[in-house]
């Protein structure tokens, strides 16, 4: 009887728990769709309070940066002391973010409001990311693309909900989105509990559980390769903040759309990108983490040189190639980081996604000041070299699957 019970045990703790994987994934979709509300009420705050670019772009980096600074410190906290429950006290955040939002009527009320929401963010994502692990199974490239993708899908929300609610009923309408964390954090309270009950089995189960073992480098070498990925991370996000901040601006400016209008084609970008996401983590536990990320981050290159010349028809094309071949590279990154340095998830998300957040939110900051001084067909032309900097995942090592 004990021996059956151990049996159970080992086989719960060593299987891909697809229901909780998907449940974090939503979680992570209501966590990311309620950040995405920011840059999409842009044009609508820009026009409203007569706000700069540089304005806008310091809106984001406050954003950005809460969601980025705490992130490290939490992941690596968490690796050593769990909080299953954090989870809902992320959301709860984010929810008085959003109401902050719905009434801010002056530059500094803005910035304590996207504060708080990055705030949120910063709790959200290591121990998120510590659940996507513990379901995985083994299988974590899979398990991070299914977390990804929840999040992206939400990015891509956020502006086509701003074009229909937001732009129609105006800035307080973004308390309706107030409804998002309300059914979020039951559904994090369950996956808390499932949390806690995991790490103890995993307690109990030690011996049975899959060992990761560490890459046969040296710990410069180790350093060396967390350090082209963050540099990786920096070219991915940078152009993505251009995508995300400004690409509207872009099209309304070129192309004379309206708000409504550049709205849907950011959506059109977004949901690119989440499609893109969930290719990335299979392919890399198949074929190699190294291979998705050199093709994801130096195969976009091509068409992001192309797009600031390209025509209507052609800049929103491009755009979406441009969305769905760099999508699978966080994924491949993130697992590919934990792989070095196994048995530090917390830590590796904490880093990966502070640094993401920040390098966006500095990058945003820099690129409104770019277009205020120059244009913004200008911060598109010189954004597009970023993806060749893909090059350097030639210096990668290859790390195998180190699982025995």
């Amino acid at each position: 009887m004990q021996s059956t019970r151990a049996m159970s045990q080992q086989t719960q703790v060593q299987k891909t728990i697809y229901v909780i994987l998907f449940m974090i994934s939503f979680s992570h979709l209501f966590n990311d769709l309620m950040q995405s509300i920011i840059p999409s009420v842009y044009p609508v705050i820009k026009e409203k309070y007569h706000f700069s670019f540089t304005q806008i772009g310091i809106i984001t980096f406050t954003f950005q940066c809460t969601a980025s600074i705490l992130q490290p410190f939490i992941g690596a906290y968490t690796d050593k002391k769990p909080k299953p429950f954090s989870l809902m006290l992320a959301m709860s955040f984010t929810l008085i973010g959003l109401i902050t939002l719905a009434y801010a009527s002056s530059f500094y009320f803005f910035l304590i409001a996207v504060a708080l929401v990055g705030l949120g963010s910063s709790v959200f994502h290591p121990e998120a990311s510590r659940v996507a692990y513990l379901a995985s199974g083994g299988k974590k490239g899979l398990a991070q693309s299914i977390f990804q993708v929840g999040g992206n899908t939400g990015t891509a929300l956020g502006p086509l909900l701003a074009a229909l609610v937001i732009i129609s009923y105006g800035q307080i309408s973004i308390l309706w989105f107030g409804i998002i964390p309300m059914i979020g954090m039951p559904v994090l309270f369950f996956i808390g509990k499932w949390y806690r009950n995991r790490l103890e089995l995993r307690k109990n189960n030690l011996s049975n559980i899959v060992l990761e073992a560490a890459p046969e480098l040296s710990r410069r070498r180790v350093k060396l390769s967390i350090g082209i990925l963050l540099i990786l991370v920096f070219s991915k996000y940078i152009y993505m903040s251009s995508m995300t901040n400004y690409y509207t601006f872009f099209l309304i400016d070129k192309f004379g759309l309206s708000i409504r209008e550049s709205q849907y084609y950011l959506f059109a970008f977004l949901f690119a990108v989440a499609l893109g996401t969930i290719i990335g983590g299979p392919l890399g536990d198949r074929f190699g983490r190294k291979y998705v990320i050199w093709f994801s981050i130096l195969g976009a290159a091509p068409f992001a040189l192309l797009l600031p010349y390209a025509s209507f028809f052609w800049t929103v094309v491009l755009a979406i190639i441009i969305g769905f071949v760099l999508a699978s590279a966080f994924s491949a990154i993130l697992v590919f980081a934990t792989d070095l340095m196994p048995g530090k998830t917390g830590t590796i998300a904490g880093l990966f996604f502070g640094f993401m957040f920040g390098i966006a939110g500095m990058g945003a900051a820099v690129l409104g000041k770019v277009a205020d001084l120059t244009s913004i067909a200008y911060v598109f032309k010189l954004c597009a070299f970023l993806p060749l900097i893909g090059v350097i995942t030639v210096f990668l090592p290859n790390v195998n699957k180190a699982v025995s």
